[in-house]
This record gives C-alpha cells, sequence and structure tokens, in this order.
C-alpha cells in the first residue's frame, strides 16, 4: 500500500507568518493575548496556551485589558479593534495576512464610493466578519449558489464581489456568474488566496486517483473543511481529522493509495506523525 501526500498542504503563507509572530513576542518576555486564536487549530492555539499566550474572544475582554501586546490573528479584524487598541494603550501586534489585508482595502475603498459591498463566504467567519468590519455601507454575505439567487439589491446599486480567500474556487465563479446573468453593475475581485487554490487543486488531483483520502485540520477551520468536500467529491472513502486521536481507519486489503493533505493550520509535525502511523499499522 502506497501513502502518498498532497502536493501543496498544511502551513500556507499567512498562517505561519502569524504562528512565528507569535513565537517571536514570546521570545521577548512579554504578556501576550491574541484577538482570537491566532489560526483555526486547536492544537497550535493549545500549543502556545502552554508558553503563556492566553485567547481574547471578545470586545468587551480586549476593552477589560490595562497592559499587555495583542496580536491580531492571521484572519484580521474590523477596524474598531484597532481603535480600541490605541485608546486603551495596548500595543497592538499585526499578523493579519496581507492577502486579506488586502481585501480591507479594497471594500474600503469600494464602499466609500457608494458599492454595495458582496463577500462570497460563511458569514460569522472570522476573517468574513473582519472584512465586514471595513465597509462604509451595505453588505451582503453570500455563502452558496442559493443565496446568490436569492439575492436581489435595489436597482442600479453598483456592486463589488469579494471573496473570503479560503472559499472553494469553483464555488466562487460559479456565484460571480449568477449575479452577471442577473445584469448588475459589478466589480469583481477574485480575492481567493493562490495558496488556497493551489491546495484544493492539489487535493482533487490526488482523491481522484486514492483509494482512501485523510484530510487534517481543526474543526473550525473553513479552509480544511472545503478540502473535505472537493475530496468526498472524488474518493468515496473521505476522512476529516483534527489529530491522530481522531483516525480510526479498517482499510481493506484491496486498498492500494491512500492520500493525505491538510489544511491551512495544520502543522507539518501533525501531518507526518499521520503519515508515519499510517504507513507503519497499514
Amino acid at each position: 500500500m502506497e501513502v502518498k501526500l498532497a502536493e501543496c498542504m498544511g502551513f500556507c503563507f499567512g498562517v505561519k507568518r502569524a504562528v512565528d509572530t507569535v513565537y517571536e513576542q514570546i521570545k521577548k518576555g512579554k504578556t501576550i493575548y491574541t484577538y482570537g486564536p491566532v489560526v483555526n487549530n486547536e492544537e497550535v492555539v493549545k500549543e502556545l496556551a502552554e508558553k503563556g499566550v492566553r485567547v481574547l474572544w471578545s470586545k468587551e475582554e480586549l476593552m477589560g485589558l490595562s497592559s499587555g501586546s495583542v496580536i491580531i490573528r492571521a484572519h484580521g479584524v474590523p477596524e474598531e479593534i484597532y481603535h480600541i487598541l490605541k485608546e486603551r494603550n495596548l500595543e497592538c501586534i499585526d499578523a493579519t495576512c496581507p492577502f486579506v489585508k488586502r481585501i480591507h482595502n479594497i471594500v474600503e475603498k469600494e464602499s466609500g464610493e457608494g458599492r454595495h459591498i458582496v463577500i462570497v463566504g460563511n458569514a460569522g467567519h472570522p476573517e468574513v466578519e473582519g472584512i465586514i468590519g471595513w465597509c462604509r455601507g451595505p453588505v451582503t454575505v453570500l455563502k452558496d449558489l442559493s443565496e446568490a439567487e436569492d439575492f436581489r439589491p435595489p436597482e442600479r446599486e453598483k456592486l463589488c464581489v469579494v471573496s473570503q480567500t479560503t472559499y472553494n474556487y469553483n464555488k466562487f465563479h460559479n456565484i460571480v456568474e449568477i449575479l452577471e446573468k442577473k445584469g448588475y453593475n459589478s466589480s469583481v475581485v477574485n480575492t481567493i488566496c493562490n495558496a488556497t487554490e493551489e491546495r484544493q487543486c492539489a487535493a482533487k488531483a490526488l482523491a481522484a486517483e486514492a483509494d482512501v483520502m485523510i484530510i487534517i485540520g481543526g474543526k473550525h477551520s473553513s479552509n480544511t473543511r472545503k478540502l473535505y468536500e472537493i475530496c468526498a467529491e472524488e474518493c468515496t472513502h473521505t476522512y476529516f481529522i483534527q489529530t491522530l486521536d481522531d483516525l480510526h481507519l479498517e482499510l481493506p486489503k484491496s486498498v492500494r493509495l491512500v492520500g493525505i493533505t491538510a489544511g491551512a493550520s495544520t502543522p507539518n509535525k501533525l501531518i507526518e506523525e499521520v503519515q508515519r502511523y499510517v504507513r507503519i499499522n497499514f
């Protein structure tokens, strides 16, 4: 039996940058907080907590601080959070992914010029919440084709369409097509991260030839969930795990290829653990 890793997987540039930023600050001996989990992986967050890094879960918790250094997570935050940090005289260390920051700049400018912002993504996701917080006017989040079909903005309203960086590439284009067929005056900016597209394509290609696919990532990770959906369409036996403890496989002898991929917030050591376990035990 062969165990094969996807060509592109694991920590993306933005996540690695954010995690590295936290470790750099730990070395300086500071009192460190992150506004929200720095990345969507419970194992990474747990490891940082053991080193004294506390997670702030709300604006109210942030407003209760009188000292310390606050790291902005890779997903970014609404503009209001920066104002609170300044008012509270707290050190702000910005680890927002540059690709996410680009979206903030786009929606701030376009909404300031009167466009209705349409975000293709998952409402409630921290990245999407952060993007909304930079909009100066009406904003709508569309998560799927059905919501795009039902979307009815006021006549003659100009739209600016962007995407959550980790959204499914093909679904984004399908939603854009629906909006274009309705004849809206739309400015479309594909803000899906290149690493996301590459990771999804690599996962799809591997799943098409694999007998079993294992997807590793945080249970709250949007990009990992997208990988699972893509792989499940290609490979019937697709499993989503967060840690090695979640892996309960009973593989028939007919299995010749097990494929492994991982979300953008999954550390390499976890990927290696799963790969080693499958090779030894099956």
